[in-house]
């Protein structure tokens, strides 16, 4: 006798629903109109890896909260930590006082990041913040001006982290942009059409050239790189560029900052990615899934560039808030016996093992890459041309999102599939969202 698997998606009404709709209209009227929505669904309430909304209708998630919930919707051991604190203290600024989840949250942030050496952390509210906090105190530590970043990263939306950011329709009409920031090619060898090593070589080619005809070595105070890109596709750096680049970045007195807001806390399968690239930043910045899905950044580095900043220099009302700070140290407890972070290597396997086989059968999809658990799935309209297919990607999501999968879109085109499902998704699950997934697909190539 066979036992029938319980469904986890169940959808009661058209997608959205009547009270999503009716929600949706109010946030239209209230709220402005440059606040993007993937999904035009309103939600009630949600756990481990799954969503309902105020119809009634549950979703399996593939977005978490685009990478904010590794450890799962509303983890019990979160809640709880965060519903003792709240009978205690909501809040009381580290601008005026101490408080000991701040100062716990920060050891073992110092303890837990790949920097050799003592180190110190400060808190924020948003990965934005901390890559704000990365670069000003960089500036203050090596008393230089230029940052370089890369074609494709993405850094934030203040007007810092905007400059920072590669892609132009996230910047439209709100120039001027800060000055002192240089962009490099970033090894991205699928849209290149060459090897791993050949896009390396290029890219670093094109690296020295920008020293000449761009800006002059002497006045980089650092370079920042996303281990993993995540708006620009899900796209890990190589080992042999990273390398590179920490040895021009200690050659040349210049910092390297490591921007972990999107594929830190477990979700490539090491509590870091720069674990996995052989090479230790400088300053690290880690947010989003840092504390289950309250708003807290961290930004950690070698304690005597951390100390440069002068005193007042950095720090916000908010930052490092003790209900995110015991969220924080809860996610830590959760990733401490190992299981977590295998999670993400059998779910990356999983996912990966499915993008692949589709491949033989849909021509759509050009490339399938990623680590760990952060799977992107790039679609092109012919595998010749690699011509983004953004408009068939659109469609996936919706197709998805009506049939019980929410996902997201992601890519300097706009033509990659973003799967960032909570690592507590269980096999049932995933695969069952991997089934709405293909169904999708096939719907999209016919």
């Amino acid at each position: 006798m066979t036992t029938a698997i319980a469904r986890s998606i169940s959808i009661r009404t058209p997608i959205p629903g009547p009270r999503s709709r009716e929600l949706v209209a109010r946030r239209e009227a209230a709220v402005p109109n440059g606040l993007y929505k993937a999904h035009q669904i309103a939600v009630e309430s949600a756990s481990g890896a799954l969503v309902t909304d105020v119809d009634g209708n549950t979703f399996i998630d593939f977005i978490g909260g685009i990478g904010v919930l590794n450890a799962g919707h509303c983890p019990p051991e979160v809640v709880a930590a965060i519903q003792a604190q709240a009978a205690k203290l909501l809040h009381f600024s580290a601008l005026v006082g101490t408080y000991e989840p701040y100062v716990e949250l920060a050891e073992r942030l110092n303890e837990a990041v790949p920097i050799d050496g003592p180190c110190k952390t400060i808190l924020s509210n948003s990965g934005a913040e901390g890559v704000e906090n990365a670069i000003k105190i960089a500036r203050a530590a090596i008393g230089r001006q230029a940052i370089v970043a890369f074609e494709g990263g993405y850094h934030g939306r203040t007007l810092m982290t905007l400059s920072l950011t590669s892609k132009t329709s996230f910047k439209k009409t709100f120039g001027p942009l800060a000055p002192e920031i240089y962009r490099a090619p970033f090894p991205y060898a699928y849209r290149m059409g060459l090897s791993e090593a050949a896009a390396v070589e290029q890219c670093w080619e094109a690296f020295e050239r920008m020293l000449v005809a761009g800006v002059g070595p002497e006045a980089i105070a650092a370079v920042i790189i996303e281990p993993v890109q995540g708006e620009g596709g899900f796209i890990p750096v190589p080992r042999e560029f990273m390398r590179r680049l920490r040895d021009f970045c200690t050659r040349n007195g210049s910092l390297l900052i490591a921007d972990e807001v999107q594929c830190g806390f477990g979700r490539t399968g090491t509590l870091f990615a720069m674990e996995q690239l052989g090479a230790a930043p400088d300053i690290l910045v880690s947010a989003k899934s840092i504390a289950a899905g309250l708003p807290l950044a961290a930004t950690t580095g070698r304690a005597e560039i951390m100390d440069k900043a002068h005193i007042g220099g950095i720090g916000g009302t908010y930052g490092g808030n003790p209900l995110a700070c015991v969220a924080a140290i809860e996610v830590l407890n959760a990733f401490q016996d190992g299981d977590l972070l295998k999670r993400a290597g059998q779910v990356g396997q999983a996912v990966c093992e499915r993008a692949t086989a589709w491949k033989d059968r849909f021509p759509l999809i050009g490339d399938v890459r990623g680590m760990g658990a952060m799977i992107a799935i790039e679609l092109v309209k012919d595998r010749s041309s690699r011509a983004p297919a953004a408009d068939e990607v659109l469609a996936l999501v919706k197709h998805c999102a009506e049939h019980g999968l929410l996902t997201m879109r992601a890519g300097l085109y706009a033509n990659c599939l973003r799967l960032l499902m909570p690592l507590t998704i269980t096999d049932e699950q995933l695969q069952e969202g991997l089934d709405v997934l293909e169904d999708g697909l096939r719907a999209v190539s016919e």
